[in-house]
């Protein structure tokens, strides 16, 4: 029998959450995602180097003042280590905006048109592009006039129902529900018991996505995210895509074991009705979401520290 993964990749397109070339080339995933804290990694490795001397030169031929001449090198190492990545995988890299312009709509439009460009003046298209947004309220707003412009994002940081929902009504082309953070919170927070990945919060939570996007025809890709296990993805064998890390990857490529579907867009029956959510309605739901409302912010945190300190390693570079 063909191996976990392999049979995974039957079913659903698998993408890889790294910024890690050569697990990338042995993995051979279809798409490919990156986020200030694997940009962090990827500066401490030998292989990106010359990648993060040459932005580094780039933006100071650029000019600018100290704050623009940092954002042009982060901005373009990020696309350089894309770029670099899509000629190995076939279909598209997620390349991040900023966090710190999570609540900014208009901010996060003009960097997710900066890094659109600075891909096509590689030669890229954006049909090989997606960049990631917060979910916030802002960010969804700069996402849904994004898509307009033929700019495809990836709505991440999605912890709760409320962001899914605005989301599909926005028209994003793709979200990231972080499942192994969701479960993270429940196991702190509450006396939840995961006996059988059924249980886990997670994995329910991207199963009512998936329903309730297939019910009511939304084309929104669902790409569960943040693994903590193998047992989570193998409940969520069948979703749209799923982005693994390459230690989860190399555990189902070496499980030769049956792996069955759990998702199927022919079975799904929502009982969640069609929502069109205003911003009031988001916040309210959001607010009464104390899960996703931590994790939201504490993601955007976290996303916001490890630009800081790849910020910190490019200046004392």
């Amino acid at each position: 029998m063909s191996s976990k993964l392999d049979q995974l990749k039957s079913m659903t397109d698998v993408v890889a959450d790294t910024g890690d070339i050569e697990a990338i080339r042995r993995f051979q995933p279809q798409d490919a995602t990156t986020n200030p804290s694997l940009l962090l990694k990827a500066a401490a490795l030998p292989h990106y180097q010359s990648l993060l001397s040459g932005a580094r030169d780039w933006a100071s031929k650029a000019g600018g003042s100290s704050e623009e001449q940092m954002a042009n090198c982060c901005d373009r190492f990020a696309v350089d280590i894309g770029r670099e990545i899509l000629g190995i995988i076939p279909g598209r890299i997620s390349t991040e905006v900023d966090a710190r312009l999570s609540f900014d709509t208009r901010a996060t439009m003009e960097r997710a048109r900066k890094l659109v460009r600075l891909y096509e003046e590689a030669g890229l298209g954006r049909d090989r592009v997606l960049i990631k947004i917060a979910a916030t309220w802002e960010g969804i707003s700069a996402a849904r006039s994004l898509e307009r412009e033929g700019i495809n994002c990836n709505l991440t940081l999605l912890f709760g129902f409320a962001q899914a929902a605005a989301c599909a009504d926005a028209g994003v082309y793709l979200i990231s529900p972080f499942v192994g953070r969701i479960l993270d919170w429940y196991l702190a927070n509450t006396e939840v018991q995961v006996a059988h990945p059924d249980d886990d919060p997670g994995v329910q939570s991207v199963r009512r996505i998936y329903r309730y996007y297939k019910t009511h025809s939304y084309p929104t890709v669902v790409m569960g995210a943040s693994f903590r296990n193998v047992g989570e993805i193998e409940a969520l064998a069948g979703c749209d895509r799923l982005t693994i890390s390459p230690a989860l990857l190399e555990s189902l490529a070496a499980d030769h074991g049956d792996l069955p579907r759990q998702l199927s867009p022919q079975h799904n029956g929502s009982d969640d009705p069609q929502a069109q959510p205003t911003e009031g309605s988001f916040r309210l739901a959001l607010n009464a979401d104390a899960m996703a409302t931590e994790k939201l912010a504490e993601g955007i945190r976290n996303f916001i520290a490890d630009q800081s300190r790849l910020e910190a390693v490019i200046s004392a570079a």
